[in-house]
């Protein structure tokens, strides 16, 4: 079982508002890369909310997803990731970490993500290496970023207001980068990423 923890309980302090609800081509924001994880195809997509969770939580409404509260979301984004950790179901093997405000990664991302993986692990468990998968786009890494189930307990020990980046640099042995010769796929921080998310094709 593959997963996708998608973060979504920030509270949007650069944005001024709640920007996971703010409209998006017709989508609120959040909806945008929750559903970019449902159609990468994976088997478990957990969301998981803190400020404004109720309505962030409408906001994926209809979609085929688990909607986690996280009580603790104002110490940072690390609480964030290991309420996603501790609700995974038993058995999954790798779980995607999805941004919220990150509403146009390619599918073609998650796939060669997966792809990269299954090919490292050697299709089946204690095979390979590789542990942690991340996309680099134009030479620069960025996310999503796929975590064996073997990484689950470092996650859990992150800290403070930052996410797994510090997992992912611990070990270059275990880490395996996919090139695309794309930008990163633009975070919205501020109404005026939004606009730019808005005039995008």
């Amino acid at each position: 079982m593959i997963a996708a923890i998608v973060l979504a309980a920030g509270a949007g302090k650069r944005f001024g508002a709640q920007k996971l609800v703010a409209p998006l081509r017709g989508h609120p924001l959040v909806r945008w890369a929750v559903m970019g994880a449902i159609a990468a195809g994976v088997d478990d997509v957990v969301v998981v909310v803190g400020h404004d969770a109720a309505s962030v939580t409408a906001a994926v409404d209809g979609l085929p997803v688990r909607v986690v509260r996280n009580e603790h979301a104002a110490a940072g984004m690390s609480t964030s990731l290991a309420a996603g950790v501790r609700t995974l179901r038993p058995g999954t093997r790798a779980a995607f970490v999805v941004l919220g405000d990150q509403p146009s990664v390619p599918a073609e991302v998650f796939h060669s993500l997966r792809a990269r993986y299954e090919k490292e692990r050697g299709k089946g468990e204690g095979k390979g290496s590789v542990r942690v998968v991340v996309p680099r786009y134009a030479g620069e890494r960025g996310n999503p970023v796929l975590f064996d189930a073997a990484v689950f307990p470092e996650l859990l020990l992150v800290e403070g207001d930052r996410g797994a980046r510090e997992v992912v640099t611990r070990d270059e042995k275990r880490l395996a980068d996919v090139d695309f010769a794309f930008a990163m796929p633009a975070d919205v921080d501020d109404r005026a990423a939004l606009d730019a998310a808005e005039r995008a094709p």
